[in-house]
């Protein structure tokens, strides 16, 4: 039985569970991008209500103190504003693009730091955030036969956009409910789930099975890692399988790593395969080959848009950058140059000072979850996997764009902080 639940549960605790548990139901109205902010935004008012009362007559629960790790997230997205309002100063934008990209910044690169600041402070379960997304995955599980099924039975792409992209965002993408998309290049049918594309998917689909690995009730655990397992391979990431075949062994080999048991069997496997070794290499880079011509039109465009934006960053705006992406040329099919990859598009945008921004937080957070994982805290290895998870994703997508829909992992690593900070016993894995 779950021990927390002798306790009364904090309002914010059930309005994470609410605002998590119905992600399918937000989204058939077009509603999870404007979710992610207004939720971040307002658990913040919260957590600033309960410390202006918190010496009051007020009954109110008290916040817990802001972590150290979470000053280096709040630290670094503050720079990363300061580094937007220089980049448009700088390179003369004009005041309405400006109040445009502060706006976007407040709906992307501030979530990364609201949300860890909401795990941290506010009394928000680990619990919470793992049986919510049981019902998301649950969901997801239902619909997948529906999506598969809806190219053949002569279904539009899709069904409608939201009014809700009146609010402003992105794309209209981002307020569609679209059942499925055709590649182009072959005609197979890729699933995007409640993202907005299908590499999105791929993302959201494991860090929902690391809640699903982290879950200790059999029959929800199965069910979420079937479900992530469906989201990751159907979105047809090559990112994505990559991270799921890597991601949560080096979490569970990291929070074994104090027993000598695994380390034994671990050596005596090297020295069982180090006759091997050459074949599978050869079988190792052969797979990656394969999976790298999956789409190779894709990756010629990411790499081509990456030499156009490191160039232009270092030539012409090495320190706080162009301030907005621009529109690359014919032969990058004109996407945006500083798209498709959070660091070049840090550097051709904000410069090294915005990479820095990004970077320096990532490392912390690396470094702090790596130590608590290895005290084999399941709080620090769920945040562990999250920070390894978006490091990964780093190279293929822009975070900030989905951060709206990170949100449950970032709470997480907010509720890992708080763990390093007070000291606390961690949980048996």
């Amino acid at each position: 039985m779950d021990q927390t639940a002798h306790h009364s549960r904090a309002p914010e605790d059930v309005v994470v569970f609410f605002a998590l548990a119905t992600t399918w139901l937000f989204y058939l109205v077009g509603g999870l991008y404007v979710l992610g902010p207004v939720l971040g935004v307002c658990l913040t008012a919260v957590l600033a209500a309960k410390l202006y009362f918190a010496g009051s007559d007020v009954a109110v629960r008290p916040p817990h103190r802001v972590p150290a790790g979470v000053w280096v997230w709040i630290v670094g997205m503050l720079v990363m504003l300061l580094a937007l309002e220089i980049g448009h100063a700088s390179n003369n934008l004009g005041i309405g693009q400006t109040i445009k990209s502060t706006i976007g910044w407040a709906k992307g690169w501030a979530l990364l730091a609201l949300f860890p600041l909401i795990g941290a402070c506010l009394n928000i379960r680990l619990e919470t955030i793992i049986r919510a997304a049981g019902i998301v995955a649950l969901g997801s599980l239902l619909l997948t036969p529906l999506l598969m099924f809806a190219p053949k039975v002569g279904l539009p792409e899709v069904i409608f956009v939201s009014p809700l992209k009146l609010v402003g965002g992105p794309g209209p993408e981002f307020f569609a409910i679209q059942l499925y998309s055709i590649e182009p290049t072959d005609g197979s049918t890729r699933l995007r789930y409640f993202t907005p594309w299908s590499p999105a998917a791929g993302l959201i689909g494991n860090m929902y099975l690391i809640f699903a690995l982290a879950d200790r009730r059999k029959l929800w655990k199965w069910i979420g890692v079937i479900s992530a397992l469906c989201i990751i391979v159907f979105s047809k990431s090559r990112l994505a399988i990559a991270a799921a075949l890597f991601i949560w062994p080096l979490v569970v080999a990291i929070g074994q790593a104090r027993r000598p048991g695994p380390w034994l069997l671990a050596t005596v496997g090297l020295f069982l395969v180090t006759p091997f070794a050459q074949g599978i290499l050869d079988t190792i880079d052969a797979t990656l080959n394969s999976v790298k011509s999956m789409r190779a039109d894709s990756t010629r465009v990411r790499e081509a848009l990456g030499d156009i934006a490191v160039h232009r960053w270092w030539t012409e705006a090495p320190i706080w950058g162009h301030g907005v992406v621009e529109r690359g040329p014919h032969f990058v099919e004109f996407m945006p140059i500083g798209s498709h990859h959070t660091w070049y598009g840090l550097l051709f945008v904000k410069g090294i000072v915005g990479a820095l921004a990004l970077a320096i937080p990532l490392l912390w957070s690396l470094i702090e979850f790596t130590i608590l994982a290895f005290a084999r805290s399941r709080t620090g290895q769920i945040a562990l996997a999250m920070v390894i998870l978006m490091t990964f994703y780093s190279i293929g997508e822009n975070l900030e764009i989905l951060s709206y829909l990170m949100w449950p992992g970032l709470v997480v690593m907010g509720i890992a902080a708080r763990e390093v900070a007070t000291g606390s016993e961690p949980e048996s894995p």
